[in-house]
């Protein structure tokens, strides 16, 4: 005997619960989880299409490329479908989708468009599935947070709902550089939204971010004297050896009892073996929880640019600032409980964590809008040749992200 789709559904997904069943006062919705469901194999398609284009930042054509698949499926879906530019000096234009309903709440979805692999990296790095896993450049950060959103924006469709006044999906092409060319449109529609979830990777298992540290790029900049180096090498003024010696001293400013960490990533300098380098630059990753820390470290580090080792080596020093801290607040933590409540449906629940890495979410919690991230499907290997994303969480993420839309569209200040 045949089951109506739904209840077939349900079946199917008893084992989603991480332990137990669903309690009597949180039912599953069988439309939401039927149409989620519906999604697994043209997420898997749409996935595989997204990776096959290089899409590194500031690669404007692989961006359009990429812009133009999330255009005929955001169509599809019932979104009228935008392209925002970017400000300069950033290339790439942004994607607005938007769903209008009928009803109050307001909602940002944002997902990003670009890598950080460079041209060519896709056809030298095979895109693969291990399993349920997709492996390529950019599969879990974050072309997966795009097809989520789509796999969402077809479930509303399918189920009719229209209890919403807005949904918009933000498709940011400079989120890897620090979204330069995007920050002010993410802070203008965060204002105007009444929740934001940033589509970024989850964190397995079922952990949502709701706090994250702020990024900066602390850049030294040295300048010596050239001389030729068989010759007479002491009237040199070594740029690439006081470098390293700054290189080396950056660990110091590291500060673990405010988790603070200073990365090395860059030092470069010199360009030919038979002449003492004049010019060296060196750039470190800075992660912090605070404003001040940050200031901490800009302040130590122009004291080190100050004192020179090499007796005719001059040092520059700043800090340039990307994105700000997130502290963990009272509203992300109300969405949060707002979203287990939601979970709770499948017999699963999240946990809030921190993290040190930057996104999105910071610049749009910093307008005061509650927002959450780590709100994609789970996956591992960012900015990695390993960088994928587990498709065996789409249902349980997509039916989350779909019934927090509905949830927050029919009531965007219940709690």
């Amino acid at each position: 005997m045949k089951m109506p789709i739904a209840g077939c559904v349900i079946a199917l997904f008893g084992g989603l619960a991480a332990s137990g069943t669903p309690a009597d006062d949180a039912a599953v919705n069988p439309a939401v989880l039927a149409a989620v469901k519906a999604c697994d194999t043209d997420a898997r398609h749409l996935l595989e299409r997204l990776v096959a284009i290089d899409s590194g930042t500031g690669d404007r054509e692989g961006l359009a490329a990429e812009a133009a698949v999330y255009t005929k499926v955001l169509q599809a879906a019932g979104a009228q479908v935008r392209r925002e530019a970017p400000t300069p000096p950033s290339v790439g234009d942004n994607l607005v989708a938007t769903l209008h309903g009928t009803g109050k709440g307001r909602i940002l979805l944002i997902a990003h468009m670009d890598t950080v692999f460079s041209r060519g990296d896709v056809a030298k790095l095979k895109p693969h599935w291990d399993g349920d896993r997709y492996i390529g450049p950019g599969a879990g950060d974050d072309k997966s947070g795009g097809v989520i959103a789509v796999c969402a924006f077809k479930a509303l469709r399918a189920t009719g709902f229209r209890d919403f006044a807005r949904i918009d999906l933000l498709l940011n092409a400079s989120e890897e550089t620090g979204s330069l060319g995007s920050r002010d449109l993410i802070q203008r529609m965060a204002r105007d939204s009444d929740l934001v979830l940033n589509l970024e990777r989850g964190v397995p298992t079922d952990k949502a971010v709701v706090s994250r540290k702020g990024s900066s790029v602390l850049i030294f900049e040295f300048t010596g004297r050239a001389a030729h180096s068989g010759l007479e090498p002491e009237k040199g003024r070594n740029a690439v050896l006081e470098a390293a010696r700054v290189a080396l001293m950056l660990g110091g400013l590291a500060n673990p009892d405010q988790k603070t960490t200073v990365t090395v990533d860059i030092l470069s300098g010199g360009d030919k073996t038979n002449v003492v380098p004049a010019h060296a630059i060196l750039k470190a990753d800075v992660r912090a929880l605070t404003a001040a820390e940050f200031d901490r470290v800009e302040q130590a580090a122009a004291q080190i640019a100050a004192k020179p080792a090499i007796e005719g080596v001059t040092i520059t020093s700043r800090l340039d600032r990307d994105f700000p801290p997130w502290p963990r607040s009272p509203s992300a933590d109300a969405m949060l409980a707002r979203a287990n409540r939601l979970y709770a449906e499948l017999g699963r629940s999240l946990t809030g964590i921190e993290v040190g890495s930057s996104s999105d979410a910071s610049l749009a919690a910093a307008t005061g809008t509650p927002t959450l991230d780590g709100f994609g499907m789970e996956g591992a290997g960012a900015h990695t040749p390993d960088d994928s994303v587990d498709l065996a969480t789409l249902t349980p993420r997509a039916y989350l992200l779909v019934r927090m839309l509905m949830e927050v569209g029919r009531e965007p200040g219940g709690m």
